[in-house]
């Protein structure tokens, strides 16, 4: 059930991934992933502008084409952002070459709407297959999260949900929420009492930096 911590098992078994920051720091990684969408997007903004908190969007490629203007607000306001491919794509459902073109148009689409490049990519569903991991890696950081909250569960109720990402955050988290219709009932509920929570305990939420891609 979620939400869940990514454990011991899965970051041994993939440690040129991303899974937390090493830190002893009273510092939490808020990413956002699916956006960037209206009402939800916006939302989750006015949220972390009352905290002063900073995260990084996992943003769909289609998406920012069809609103721009939230994908501008992203940025202006000082987060950071990532590939989630064009379409939202299951590597382990596509072929690697069609998976692969499709995170090279999303990358294509951040520069052009954005300005800059990025480094940062997670794949939807958290899932690659072997050639895709080796034709990203060299050239993007592939975060995967030390906590996924679940949001985007219709079956999990929003307390359950509130409750399980604040009991599996530790210093240095990257925590998953959804920027997305789906999560938005959990999301509204819980991501509020989540920063509260934790600001109050004299955390700090820091994005991801973003580097700098090449075409690989």
């Amino acid at each position: 059930m979620y939400a869940h911590r990514s454990g011991i098992i899965l970051p041994a078994l993939f440690p040129n991934f991303t899974w937390k920051k090493n830190t002893q720091a009273k510092e939490i990684y808020l990413t956002f992933d699916d956006g960037p969408v209206p009402i939800v997007t916006e939302f989750v903004l006015e949220q972390l502008a009352i905290y002063n908190a900073k995260a990084t969007f996992f943003c769909v490629g289609d998406n920012i084409v069809k609103h721009p203007n939230i994908f501008d607000k992203i940025l202006a306001e000082g987060h950071s952002i990532g590939n989630h491919t064009f379409n939202h794509l299951n590597g382990w459902n596509v072929d690697d070459a069609e998976y692969l073109r499709n995170v090279e148009l999303c990358q294509k689409t951040i520069l052009q709407y954005a300005q800059q490049d990025t480094t940062l990519f997670r794949p939807p569903y958290g899932k690659l297959s072997a050639a895709q991991r080796r034709s990203l890696l060299p050239n993007y950081e592939v975060v995967m999260w030390t906590v996924l909250s679940g949001d985007f569960d219709t079956q999990l109720d929003e307390v359950t949900c509130l409750e399980k990402s604040i009991y599996c955050t530790e210093k240095g988290a990257i925590i998953v929420f959804h920027d997305s219709y789906k999560a938005e009932r959990n999301l509204r509920y819980a991501l509020p009492f989540y920063l509260k929570f934790f600001a109050e305990k004299g955390y700090t939420f820091k994005q991801l930096a973003m580097g700098q891609a090449e075409k690989y």
